[in-house]
């Protein structure tokens, strides 16, 4: 058994995970606001799972920069570690192997593995959550560039001129296809006052800042007009970005995964569509499988265990 741990910057998922990818116990905090406090609350989590189960271990999925072998958090826009080896730190604190990966790259791990691009050669792994991050796989292994970061495409342009982006630019990938990204894009549409019969447009006049992309995605399923206007633009940029995707990396199955991409029977097809009509070549290539994710919210969780099982495998002594 492994601990896979999918940090984010509101809450903190642990999951006991064995070696066929199924969680046998899961735990769940909210995210301290203090490097001290975050360690502790790992710790705690870490400490209840070994009272139940024979823990080999743990792994740790973190949104943000590492440097090029995963030892050192270099940042972290919504965790507190700066500069940290975050791994060594908690291994000696623990007293059980740690090991660390950026989130995209644990979920990619994990639908490579034991879900939807299972059997892929190179495959591109798109989390749509808060934000969009991303993993590549090239028969199998991690690509991570020269300096540990990439692929960093949710910071690719697919608007010009588009939103700001807390990164410094505009029109990012991941502020036209995440959960908030829904939300503004919610508020823009019932802006236009048309909209009189959705419950949505509703919500969004009286209080704007209690829309998520969860009661988005709920409100769609059940018809409503702005949910489904949302998902629609979605689905247009997410073919818009998936197509130069297509073009940078041409890879055979794209995964769409993360909280949206569980929603994906309300975009993905339409999603395919765009994608179709813009990849450089439409008509004449071979076009990558682009596919739902069958682990959904819990790959961070069992990437993350797997890449600590497969990490204490290659560092043991043979």
């Amino acid at each position: 058994m492994t601990v896979g741990i999918d940090v984010g910057g509101t809450s903190v998922r642990a999951a006991v995970v064995d070696i066929g990818g199924r969680i046998h116990d899961t735990s769940r905090a909210q995210t301290p606001a203090t490097a001290e406090a975050l360690e502790n609350c790992l710790d705690r989590l870490v400490g209840e799972f070994r009272t139940r189960w024979p823990i080999s271990a743990i792994g740790l999925a973190l949104a943000g920069f590492f440097d090029s072998d995963c030892s050192v958090l270099r940042y972290a826009p919504h965790l507190p570690w700066r500069e940290t080896a975050v791994a060594a730190q908690m291994s000696e604190r623990i007293g059980l192997p740690v090991f660390c990966e950026h989130d995209a790259n644990a979920a990619a791990a994990a639908e490579y593995r034991f879900g939807a691009a299972a059997h892929g050669r190179n495959v591109v792994v798109m989390t749509l959550g808060t934000g969009v991050g991303a993993g590549f796989l090239q028969d199998g292994r991690l690509y991570r560039g020269s300096f540990g970061v990439a692929p960093e495409l949710g910071h690719i342009q697919v608007v010009p001129d588009g939103r700001s982006c807390a990164c410094g630019k505009r029109g990012c990938f991941e502020r036209y296809c995440s959960g908030t990204a829904l939300v503004d894009t919610v508020v823009e549409i019932a802006a236009d006052h048309r909209h009189y019969g959705s419950g949505l447009a509703r919500e969004s006049a009286i209080d704007p800042g209690s829309l998520t992309g969860r009661r988005i995605a709920a409100a769609a399923s059940e018809g409503d007009e702005v949910g489904l206007a949302a998902f629609a633009d979605l689905a247009q940029w997410l073919g818009a970005g998936l197509a130069t995707v297509a073009d940078v990396f041409d890879p055979d199955v794209i995964v769409v995964a993360g909280g949206v991409g569980t929603s994906a029977h309300l975009f993905l097809d339409d999603a395919r569509e765009h994608y179709r009509a813009r990849v450089t070549g439409a008509g004449h290539r071979s076009l990558a499988r682009i596919r739902p994710t069958q682990l959904g919210e819990t790959g961070g969780m069992v990437g993350a265990a797997e890449v600590a099982r497969q990490r204490l495998g290659s560092s043991l002594p043979r």
